[in-house]
């Protein structure tokens, strides 16, 4: 790996004017080392990144930089201008310039040596040394961190500052903090460093998560539950936003988190002040686990690919389930609209409908197995995932074998990008290397080695629920509500949901049964924790008495997350009375023949489903089973009670 920074790569006596002219300068150097290919392709990059966002900074610091295919090596050159050039920053022009050069497919050890760069350029004594420094090999090693600055530039004698205060014996202010920008390179870190150093002048705790190029490790999730607030000070979008759903917090660009730190840290404590106390976080926060282990990271990837797939069967479902309700059952028959459509006839439009809808759900599998794999490797997954679910369909492996292509896809992702490739490889990898190597990888495993097994197992698992209707439909409706509660939203659930998702298509009366089965049941558990911590608050804690408000809204849209906080503080006693409540209610559904034309919508769908009074019944009565059994069960070894609020006592008549 060569040097990121040569004599060569340096002008201590920048003639340029422009800021246009001062990238040519420096990257003409970089063109004369071999490290950049073609000038003109590389400047117009430059130029692209610039005109997103200006790149001065205070201090008369210029860093344009940009990720370009021109660049074979991350590479720095640095120019020191007397004439001062114009990069657009607040306080005027620059006399300091770098430019940074990455590759498209740049390697983390050297985007990490260029985010230290971007926080040594907040440090005073390293820009005043750059500004003495008297040769460029001297301002090479000084860049590289060979020479500290005082070596170069001596700080004057400090004056001694008064001893301080001793602190208040109330907890410090907490803060989290995000910081990101387009490139991801210079100012993200820049603005971490910046925002860290105005925290300890303010005697404030800050945790930052810098969301770069070099990749990012997520704030520790007990870190953001103790936080006061959070800081974004970003440029795109911050990655996994719903960890600080209910926060107070301040939303602004990366330049403020480099230029006003002090200013966000005393407006986010005016924000935390006016804030209602202990804000409930959203029940799914809750149940975030705070540790890293590979089954937690699997559920994680899973629900990527699953909460992706849902948009679509609920548009598709819809969709269908309005088609049906114009124009019958039979509406599956019709022609495609491309070919006949009339505008009178309600036949055609719910034939628009039914086709519409059945285009929304031929992306079910591909979605989900795409979404796996970006969870797991991010963008790079996306291609072979798509591809991998796309494969589980045309091989006939189905929802199993979507969840198996988007894993192998995003692990043969992963394993592609610890290679080790020579630099001239590295502008192409993502583009063309890593989606080439990975889809023939999956493509290969899909076809000739899982595909078929899985296939024949999706076969038998679907054969065997499909030969328990009719005579067996309660036991069928047992089964499924049994699925559809073990573990609330996770695979064995979904894969109860996409047995009756998968009758849609094609629906008859025993289908549609099954849908309206499969709904009720997950609408369960969510409902009978909410009702349980209302008519038993005293054996639950506070946190779980906030979850259980939001959860009668999660219940009655058929979101069965919904009971996952309670499930995950007390597994053995939540989950079978889940499990006895959603059997309830499978059966009762089933014996009263109702039946579901939505895969989705909860109460919300009501005039979609046939007998509905008698549904509800059946929701209602898997409820009070659940929540029986919960009450019983807790009461049994019951913890120590935990007070209500004040305004919840009931005040005796």
């Amino acid at each position: 790996m060569s040097e990121l920074i040569t004599a060569e790569l340096v002008d201590l006596d920048l003639t340029a004017d422009t800021k246009e002219a001062a990238a040519r300068s420096l990257a003409e150097r970089m063109l004369a080392l071999g490290r950049v290919t073609d000038l003109d392709g590389f400047l117009a990059d430059v130029a692209a990144r610039e005109a997103q966002m200006p790149t001065g900074l205070d201090g008369g610091i210029g860093i344009p930089h940009c990720r370009s295919a021109h660049v074979t090596e991350p590479t720095l050159a640095f120019g020191r201008s007397a004439g001062r050039i114009d990069f657009g920053a607040p306080d005027g022009p620059a006399d300091l310039i770098f430019l940074i050069a990455a590759p498209a497919g740049a390697d983390s050890d050297h985007l990490t040596i260029l985010s230290s760069l971007a926080r040594q350029l907040m440090d005073p004594a390293f820009t005043d040394a750059l500004r003495a420094v008297a040769d460029a090999e001297a301002a090479a090693a000084l860049v590289r961190g060979d020479v500290p600055p005082e070596e170069v530039a001596p700080p004057e004698p400090a004056t001694p500052e008064p001893e301080p205060t001793p602190a208040a014996t109330s907890a410090p202010f907490r803060i989290v903090a995000v910081t990101s920008c387009p490139t991801g390179i210079a100012h993200t870190y820049m603005a971490a460093e910046s925002l860290e150093q105005a925290a300890r002048a303010a005697g404030v705790e800050l945790a930052v998560e810098t969301q770069g190029s070099a990749g990012f490790t997520k704030l520790d999730p007990k870190a953001i539950a103790a936080a006061d607030g959070v800081i974004f000070a970003h440029d795109v979008e911050v990655r996994d936003r719903d960890r600080f759903a209910g926060m107070p917090s301040v939303d602004v660009g990366v330049k403020a988190g480099i230029n006003r730190p002090a200013e966000l840290i005393a407006e986010l404590r005016e924000k935390a002040a006016l804030a209602p106390a202990a804000a409930p976080r959203a029940p799914m926060d809750e149940a975030a686990g705070t540790g890293d282990g590979f089954a937690t990271r699997l559920r994680a990837w899973l629900m990527t690919g699953v909460s992706y797939m849902v948009p679509f069967v609920a548009a598709g479902g819809l969709l269908i389930a309005l088609a049906f309700a114009v124009g019958g059952y039979q509406i599956n028959k019709a022609p495609s609209v491309a070919e006949h459509f009339a505008w009178a006839e309600s036949a055609s439009w719910a034939a628009l409908f039914f086709q519409t809808g059945g285009a929304a759900f031929a992306f079910l599998v591909p979605v989900l197995a795409g979404y796996i794999a970006y969870g797991m490797a991010d963008r790079p997954g996306l291609v072979p995932g798509f591809v991998g679910g796309s494969i589980a369909l045309t091989v006939n492996a189905g929802f199993l074998g979507g969840l198996i292509a988007g894993l192998l896809a995003g692990g043969v992702v992963m394993a592609v990008q610890r290679v080790r490739i020579p630099p001239v490889l590295r502008g192409i990898m993502p583009v063309v290397v890593i989606p080439l190597i990975s889809s023939a990888v999956v493509g290969f495993l899909m076809f000739l080695v899982v595909g078929k097994p899985v296939a024949s197992l999706q076969k038998a698992l679907t054969d065997w629920l499909s030969g328990l209707s009719g005579a067996n439909a309660v036991v069928l409706g047992v089964v499924l509500g049994l699925m559809m509660c073990f573990d609330l939203g996770g695979p064995l659930n979904k894969c109860a949901y996409a047995f009756a998702v998968g009758g849609l298509a094609d629906p008859n009366e025993g289908s549609l049964k099954v849908m309206a089965a499969v709904m009720a049941a997950g609408m369960v558990p969510p409902l009978a924790m909410a009702l349980a911590t209302t008519v038993r608050g005293r054996l639950f804690t506070k946190a779980e008495r906030e979850n259980g408000k939001a959860a009668w809204v999660l219940g009655a849209s058929f979101i069965t997350e919904g009971a996952i906080p309670f499930a995950a503080a007390d597994p053995l006693r939540v989950i079978p009375s889940a499990m006895a409540g959603g059997a309830v209610t499978g059966a009762l559904s089933m014996t009263f023949g109702c039946t579901l034309r939505a895969p989705h919508g909860g109460v919300f769908v009501v005039p979609l489903i046939g007998a509905p009074l008698l549904y509800l019944v059946a929701i209602a009565a898997g409820t009070a089973v659940t929540t029986a059994s919960v009450v019983l069960l807790k009461g049994l070894n019951r913890p120590t009670p935990q007070p209500l609020p004040r305004e919840e006592i009931p005040v005796a008549a």
